[in-house]
């Protein structure tokens, strides 16, 4: 079997030929990497592309939001100023305010809500014409201008004693006019 190697052209051969082999090993993994290679390169192209693309919608979206946030900005600042919306917003701060207020001021909320209280029954009383300013207008002016009774205009007075059709105040007015 050495014999083969004796010879130093068959040495030549083998060498050659296991070269050759080697060579032909070279030429199938570079091809094999080369297409890979193209692969890859096309995967990235194709991601890029649909980046861009989505980047680009994004854009699009963010202007037309924008746009959009503007648009509502002014309409906002719009009604703001409108008288009875200049109203409701005030009383939102202060009900923001308020419950603010609750919970960050322990010795608040007993004052606060008594003096609420306060305020809400003054006003009811107000609306029901019994607060101390409109008694003496009553009193000094009489009824009201256009002769109707006061016991007529005012429902929740006149029943008030006990289901008789009016008070003793009223009953002296009317007598005296």
């Amino acid at each position: 079997m050495l014999e083969i190697f004796e010879n130093p052209f068959n040495t030549f051969l083998m060498g050659f030929a296991l070269g050759v082999v080697f060579l032909v090993m070279a030429y199938f993994n570079h091809w094999k990497t080369k297409t890979e290679f193209k692969r890859y390169k096309s995967h990235l192209s194709d991601k890029l592309e649909l980046d861009a693309k989505q980047l680009q919608d994004t854009n699009k979206e963010r202007a037309r939001l924008a746009q959009e946030n503007e648009h509502l900005r002014i309409q906002v600042n719009r009604l703001n100023e409108k008288p009875e919306n200049k109203l409701q917003r005030e009383l939102e701060v202060m009900a923001r305010a308020e419950k603010h207020m609750l919970i960050n001021a322990p010795g608040f909320a007993p004052a606060w809500e008594m003096a609420k209280s306060q305020a809400l029954s003054q006003m009811e009383t107000e609306e029901k014409g019994m607060s101390f300013p409109q008694k003496m207008f009553r009193k000094l002016i009489g009824p009201g201008g256009n002769g109707s009774n006061v016991s007529s205009t005012l429902p929740e007075h006149s029943m008030s004693n006990n289901g008789k059709s009016g008070s003793s105040e009223t009953a002296t007015t009317t007598t005296a006019a």
